[in-house]
């Protein structure tokens, strides 16, 4: 009868230590899930807070870029005026002296008097 009673006690040890030994296995596995599970949390709270960041960021360059181009288009506009007014100052300008110019040209071409040159020496 010890030795039914120590079989006995032995399986009652041994079942206790399965037993203890599933708990403690569960408890690592649901610890592991709940750490996996806290990390998938993180990961998506890191996701959010990072396209935030971004959205931020988007918005001031575009802010940035506008502020930028839109006083380069005010330059442009600004040179385009003062070229067209130039151009219009020279076309008054060749309006204006043309046909001075003209007669200057055609009566220096045209009306030709024949003379020496000062420097110019006779040989005979």
């Amino acid at each position: 009868m010890t030795s039914q009673s120590q079989g006995i006690h032995q399986l009652l040890q041994a079942e206790k230590r399965a037993k203890d030994k599933l708990e403690e296995a569960k408890k690592k596995t649901g610890t592991a899930s709940g750490k996996g599970k806290r990390l998938k949390q993180a990961k998506e709270e890191a996701m959010v807070e990072i396209d935030q960041y971004r959205m931020q960021r988007d918005k001031e360059f575009r802010l940035k870029q506008s502020k930028i181009m839109g006083s380069q288009s005010n330059l442009s506009d600004e040179i385009e005026e003062q070229t067209l007014g130039k151009i219009q100052e020279l076309n008054g300008h060749y309006n204006k002296y043309m046909e001075s110019v003209m007669n200057q040209l055609l009566s220096m071409v045209c009306d030709m008097k024949p003379e020496i040159h000062v420097n110019y020496r006779a040989t005979n």
